[in-house]
């Protein structure tokens, strides 16, 4: 458990050194600010149709981010919904917002075993699952060609739970077209929109744990793997799906070694899906924010040591819309408060403890 004196409360809460009092907050700059001073892009996923539909959700993603990656509008499902019909209205829409606010846009994701098409199960087999894959490929990612900072071409693709050497998940694409699938996915990818980064995306790597240190091997030799056959692989996205009681196992030197080990590939890293559940922190909220705040700056102080490193996404900005809220739904039912912004669109002390992180960066 982490143990806050009165001394490390009142740094973590409010001794920003670019800003007065946590309300004070109208003519500070955003976190977009912050990283471009460090070469580095800040960014969140946004919900479809919020972003269209709440003026303040959107005015505040114009302000504090410059890069965007849709939540679900660009899995494989939600953009593909039949065979012969694909409903690009919402990443249009998204695309044109962040060309209107100079962002740029992620596409998340190309090839998932969750969120998939719906008539996957009916339609698709071994004998067609190639032509079917790439063809969804060069449409989405080739609608976009040119326009895309980066894709999460392949997400998720370890479970070493599932029993395999590789330590490969086992999925309808790798039952279809065996390991295969991810040179293809990658090979397409880089066909539809040669200018994009291209990126393999996964989680549950960020603790000094045996599972996780498990899936670390794992997802190395997936990355070398491709590297080795020559796909064209550009980026290694590392969700961070964070939590205060389970960062207990968090060590610097395990997150260190792993992000170096990356890099040595010839690889770019993307913090692509930063949030930090406070299920097991106290229901006083002044405690909640420094208890989550202390996580984020803890973890990007060190992750940001690594060059290779060129952007942190959250995943959401603001407490009204999380995923959390019902994944991590806390016992008393009091709202959860885990991203940068609070509910009301105000900057809670996660919000500074990112920027420090940012600001601590060596240039």
């Amino acid at each position: 458990m982490h143990k806050f004196s009165r001394r490390t409360i009142f740094r973590t809460a409010f001794a920003f050194p670019f800003a007065g009092l946590l309300s004070a907050q109208s003519s500070e700059p955003g976190l977009r600010a912050y990283a471009a001073k460090k070469g580095l892009f800040f960014g969140g996923a946004a919900a479809w149709p919020v972003l269209r539909d709440d003026a303040d959700y959107a005015k505040h993603f114009a302000e504090e981010c410059n890069i965007l990656v849709p939540e679900n509008v660009l899995k494989m499902g939600p953009v593909h919904p039949e065979p012969e019909r694909y409903n690009f209205e919402p990443a249009d829409y998204m695309m044109e917002f962040c060309k209107k606010h100079d962002m740029q846009m992620r596409g998340h994701t190309l090839v998932w075993h969750s969120q998939g098409w719906p008539w996957l199960k009916t339609t698709v087999s071994a004998t067609n699952a190639r032509k079917y894959l790439e063809e969804h490929i060069r449409t989405v990612a080739g609608r976009y060609r040119g326009r895309m900072h980066s894709w999460d071409v392949v997400n998720e693709a370890i479970e070493v739970a599932d029993g395999r050497e590789d330590g490969l998940r086992k999925t309808a694409w790798l039952e279809f077209l065996g390991p295969e699938y991810l040179d293809i996915a990658f090979h397409a990818a880089a066909a539809a929109d040669p200018q994009a980064k291209l990126t393999y995306n996964d989680y549950g790597l960020d603790y000094d744990t045996p599972g996780n240190e498990k899936k670390r091997e794992a997802v190395l030799r997936l990355l070398r793997g491709l590297k080795d056959r020559k796909a064209p692989i550009h980026a290694f996205g590392m969700q961070a799906h964070l939590d205060w009681k389970a960062f207990q196992n968090f060590k610097a030197e395990t997150l260190r070694r792993f992000f170096r080990d990356v890099a040595s590939l010839g690889l770019e890293i993307y913090i692509t899906e930063l949030d930090v559940g406070d299920r097991d922190l106290p229901d006083d909220e002044a405690e909640r924010d420094k208890g989550v705040a202390k996580v984020y700056e803890d973890y990007l102080t060190v992750a940001l040591e690594e060059p290779a490193v060129k952007a942190v996404l959250t995943w959401g900005l603001t407490d009204r819309y999380t995923w959390l809220a019902g994944r991590n739904r806390r016992p008393s039912g009091a709202g959860v408060r885990v991203l940068p912004l609070d509910r009301e669109y105000k900057r809670k002390p996660a919000w500074y403890a990112i920027a420090r992180a940012f600001e601590s960066r060596k240039a």
